[in-house]
């Protein structure tokens, strides 16, 4: 596999985020805002609604599948920044990569695309449950979820994101940019080992229509993981804070 088909470096993660933190500026500050591309591994209930909210926002992204003539009718309703791919495809495409499949999955999808995630930007909102993933989820208890995934993906540069609410409050709360909620945009804990990363996420949540809450490095997605007390809160950045015991 060509090394040169997946680009690995600081200065590219470094624009990534830069572009990102532009297109979150008033708009009389920019000249304009940088869009990246958005590879999205799982276009079920998770990834199809957060990457319809990126397309909205004019990102370009590759929905994936391994049989991705069944997203026809998603892609053709987002109109040409939407496209369908195989995973392989939506890692190549992607700047940064959006992950959203089972989590019984991860093992077999590590074979087959953890060599190219090397050095990408991953947001992870992968959730462990019990009756799912037998094992796995013993693993992700014992290790921590952060851990246990960037175990089945190493040197990818994985953010916790998107795994502590359904997508259905995704969905109503990111709508029309998250303006429509009342009380404020819906906070989202994340959490990561890399800076650069981090800010790259921070500007995709922001982008989906929401405020990001940094956690912390990637043992501290536990705190809100499934099960936890920091899981399942529609509420705002401020709020969420208050509620994770973090600072102001």
């Amino acid at each position: 596999m060509r090394s040169d088909l997946f680009p690995t470096t600081r200065r590219a993660a470094l624009a990534l985020a830069a572009g990102l933190v532009l297109a979150s500026a008033p708009a009389q500050a920019q000249e304009g805002p940088k869009k990246i591309r958005i590879g999205v591994i799982g276009a079920g209930n998770i990834g199809g609604t957060l990457g319809t909210l990126w397309v909205k926002d004019g990102h370009e992204v590759m929905f994936a599948s391994r049989h991705p003539e069944t997203l026809k009718p998603l892609v053709d309703g987002l109109g040409p920044k939407a496209k369908a791919g195989t995973p392989e495809e939506a890692v190549r495409f992607g700047d940064a990569v959006f992950l959203a499949v089972p989590y019984k999955a991860y093992p077999e999808l590590s074979k087959e695309i953890g060599p190219a995630l090397k050095g990408k930007v991953v947001l992870d909102a992968g959730n462990a449950t019990q009756r799912r993933d037998g094992p796995l989820y013993d693993e992700a208890k014992a290790d921590g979820i952060g851990a246990t995934t960037a175990k089945y993906f190493p040197g990818a540069r994985i953010v916790r994101a998107f795994n502590a609410a359904n997508y259905k409050v995704f969905e109503k709360a990111g709508a029309n940019g998250g303006r429509d909620r009342a009380g404020g945009r819906m906070g989202i804990p994340i959490a990561g080992d890399d800076p650069e990363a981090l800010k790259v996420a921070e500007g995709l949540v922001r982008d989906a229509g929401f405020d990001p809450v940094v956690v912390g490095p990637l043992k501290d997605a536990d705190k809100f993981a499934m099960g936890s007390p920091g899981f399942g809160h529609d509420v705002t950045a401020p709020e969420l804070r208050k509620t994770l015991g973090l600072a102001q």
